[in-house]
């Protein structure tokens, strides 16, 4: 039996055999193993000198200054990082803005200085999954200290105006803070370009180790910002902890990949995606959810109209999809995010999450179509 076609690229991708070649190299005594905090010897100094390697890959890929990369373990805490940092350092005083489809590493956060009497204000997306910059302007108040918003949403593809939106705040003198852990490798995240203060993102997502992740802090703002790991000062003091060697030359590779090759992957994967979507568009009741053309080229998000979700997941053993976020993935409630982009409970649950990568290929496609054909057909007539 073949190994189900995998379709879940922005829960997680493999690992680039060059990352993993890479990694490898710095795992074992013949290698660079150290802490690279050590300065006493030489094993530091070669453990140091491969993390700003990797720094200065990272950067290169987001256009920053190597120094304002900030490590952490992902996405999830460079989220917590840069809203609770922001927040605390002001005394858990002033406005934050954000939205209600945001993945659960910012809504949480959201949520918890909420509890510690920060105002927020919690947009809802359009029926495309988006946030215009005219619902950040009317939100505004005159103690607004923080707009966060992510690049691209992780169910569905939508892709917010953030340049737009971070060129107002820039000029307002509100900081911008962008998720763009479904964006970094595949759309264009140079941080000047989008009028970022703080970037998130997490290597797992452009074929780096999981575990490991960045935030980008400009360096004009950094004093605005207060640590969440106390024990040591590592990372100009944002964020103490020993630091992983491996993993961090794993997502420097990873940057410098996606950095070299990402328009033409790009280009190749919207059109494996187009093929996938052409192949099951003329099925009955299925529609494609938000706007062709503001989506990700990664992603796709059907709703199959009239088929339980969950049936519908155990029966494509085919292919390897999600019903919504990674992170979500043991509730059977329908996707919060397509319920605020107005979706009825029946047509969230019917509705499956498509997504691919790097490694796709056309084989893969096609059969991927005839099992979703094949599979509808036989629930539809049941």
């Amino acid at each position: 039996m073949n190994a189900p076609v995998y379709l879940d690229y922005a829960a997680t991708t493999p690992v680039d055999p060059l990352v993993a070649e890479a990694m490898a190299a710095c795992l074992t005594t013949e290698g660079t193993f150290a802490n690279p905090a050590s300065r006493s010897h030489i094993y530091g100094w070669q453990a140091e000198e491969k993390v700003e390697a990797a720094r200065a890959q990272v950067a290169t890929l987001l256009a920053a200054d190597p120094r304002e990369v900030v490590w952490t373990s992902g996405a999830t805490e460079s989220n917590n990082l840069a809203i609770k940092g922001v927040f605390e350092a002001q005394d858990f005083s002033g406005h934050l803005i954000t939205c209600v489809s945001e993945h659960k590493a910012v809504i949480d956060p959201a949520k918890w200085l909420e509890a510690k009497g920060v105002a927020v204000t919690w947009l809802k997306p359009d029926s495309a999954g988006c946030v215009s910059l005219a619902q950040v302007q009317a939100a505004r108040r005159p103690d607004t200290r923080l707009v966060s918003l992510m690049h691209v949403n992780n169910e569905t593809g939508a892709i917010n105006p953030v340049s737009e939106i971070g060129a107002w705040c820039r000029a307002e003198n509100i900081l911008m803070h962008v998720d763009a852990a479904q964006s970094t490798g595949k759309l264009d995240v140079s941080v000047g370009g989008l009028s970022a203060d703080l970037l998130s993102m997490s290597a797992h997502k452009f074929y780096g180790p999981k575990g490991v992740g960045a935030l980008y802090v400009r360096r004009a703002i950094a004093h605005q910002l207060k640590a969440q790991i106390h024990g040591g000062g590592h990372e100009r003091g944002l964020r103490s902890g020993t630091l992983a060697t491996h993993q961090l030359v794993g997502i420097g590779v990873a940057a410098q990949l996606c950095h070299a090759q990402r328009v033409d992957e790009m280009a190749r994967i919207g059109n494996l995606r187009n093929q996938l979507w052409d192949g099951i568009a003329d099925l009955p009741d299925v529609r494609r959810n938000g706007a062709p053309a503001s989506v990700s080229p990664t992603h796709l998000n059907v709703c199959f109209g009239g088929l339980d979700g969950e049936a519908l997941l155990l029966s494509l053993r085919d292919i390897a999809i999600s019903s919504g976020s990674a992170c979500t993935s043991a509730s059977m409630e329908p996707s919060y995010v397509l319920k605020a982009m107005g979706m009825s409970d029946a047509d969230a649950h019917s509705s499956v999450r498509m997504s691919l990568g790097r490694f796709t290929t056309q084989a893969d496609v096609a059969r991927a179509i005839a099992h979703i054909r094949t599979i509808v057909g036989q629930l539809q007539a049941a």
